[in-house]
């Protein structure tokens, strides 16, 4: 498991926090631990909702949709963005990154030195103790698909969970397809 990894859930996993979801792992080291952001739940809230900016409500980034992250701190922001060079960012491969000066992010987005669309905005994070995701993956809980930060950029979150598993093709693909409710088919 390395950062820029994908954990897609199995169909019917049982958690609501995580059902059809797709997680980027940002952060994992197996003494502590892992740090992941859910990629699959926009939020009806907009980044003007939660935080003052310069222009207040006229400022372009007011408009900036917001992601639930995960159920971990839902009042922490974290970002994940597609913009080169921002100090303190953490690389996780394909020209994404994570975190980094949040306001020189915002500074480059006011002035349009980087666009809106590369940047994804999440409350709360997704989190596992020592040993846990390993112990969930074990399971089958989860579904690894390596080295696909990136796919935060190209597949919208409503058909991520889908589009990732079609991508794995073979028995994946199968799993793209399963109902919401098996008993409804």
């Amino acid at each position: 498991m390395k950062p820029g990894s994908l954990l897609i859930s199995k169909p019917f996993l049982g958690d609501p926090n995580f059902e059809r979801s797709v997680v980027l792992l940002c952060h994992y080291a197996p003494a502590e631990g892992a740090f992941g952001l859910v990629l699959t739940r926009p939020l009806a809230t907009l980044l003007g909702d939660v935080l003052e900016l310069p222009l207040g409500a006229a400022s372009p980034l007011a408009q900036l949709p917001l992601y639930e992250g995960g159920p971990v701190q839902p009042d922490t922001l974290h970002v994940v963005h597609q913009v080169p060079g921002l100090p303190g960012a953490t690389p996780l491969g394909a020209d994404t990154y994570w975190g980094g000066d949040f306001d020189e992010l915002l500074a480059r987005l006011t002035s349009g030195a980087a666009p809106a669309a590369a940047v994804r905005l999440f409350v709360g994070y997704s989190g596992w103790s020592a040993g846990q995701l390993e112990s969930e993956i074990a399971q089958g809980s989860w579904i690894q698909q390596p080295a696909s930060a990136g796919k935060v950029f190209t597949l919208g979150a409503d058909s991520l969970w889908q589009g990732v598993l079609r991508e794995k093709g073979g028995r994946y693909r199968a799993l793209s397809n399963y109902p919401l409710d098996p008993r409804l088919n």
